[in-house]
């Protein structure tokens, strides 16, 4: 039992001083520990951005973003108001132009009905016309008819009446009929 232990010696001398505590103090320098030294250095950055006018040209940079972002959004909006322009007049060509194709489709209906009833009138009168010329025609292949029915019902007549007169007249009575003719034409001539 001559020999300690070395754990026990220091637990021995822990104790001597403080405790555990005691042995793991925070060191400190000018009366500061670490928390303090980094307020202290964290003072000292807000310090020296003040004194640089950090926050001044943060300001600055942010409002120079905003104005950029507006001068965007102005862009923006002029062109919108732009392309609704653009797209009321193209709306506007396109009433128009639809009430163009309207009025012409009813100029064309017009003239289209004009159109057929001039084609009625025109083909009433053709046929007014065609009619008349078949008439016509019907009535000169009548006339025709009637003159050749009539010449060959003369022809007939003078050939039925030279045979009959051959037959009935020989030349005694032949000269007796031109005696007679004379005759009324002399008589005539003396009147």
């Amino acid at each position: 039992m001559g020999e300690t232990d070395p754990q026990d010696e220091n637990v021995a001398l822990t104790e001597q001083h403080g405790g555990a505590e005691a042995a793991h103090a925070e060191p400190t320098a000018f009366g500061l520990d670490a928390s303090g030294w980094v307020a202290l250095a964290m003072i000292a950055v807000f310090a020296l951005m003040l004194w640089k006018k950090v926050p001044a040209a943060i300001g600055r940079a942010l409002d120079k973003k905003i104005a950029g972002i507006r001068e965007q959004l102005d862009e923006a909006a002029q062109l919108r108001a732009e392309a609704e322009a653009i797209k009321a007049e193209y709306e506007a060509k396109a009433a128009q132009a639809g009430a163009e194709a309207e009025l012409m489709l009813e100029r064309a209906r017009h003239e289209a009905d004009a159109i057929v009833a001039q084609a009625n009138t025109d083909s009433a009168a053709l046929i007014e016309r065609r009619t008349r010329m078949a008439e016509d025609k019907i009535g000169a292949a009548e006339g025709a008819a009637v003159a050749e029915v009539r010449a060959k019902a003369a022809s007939a007549a003078a050939a039925a009446a030279a045979t009959l007169i051959a037959q009935e007249h020989d030349a005694a009575a032949d000269r007796a009929m031109v005696d007679e003719t004379i005759a009324g034409l002399g008589a005539g001539a003396t009147h």
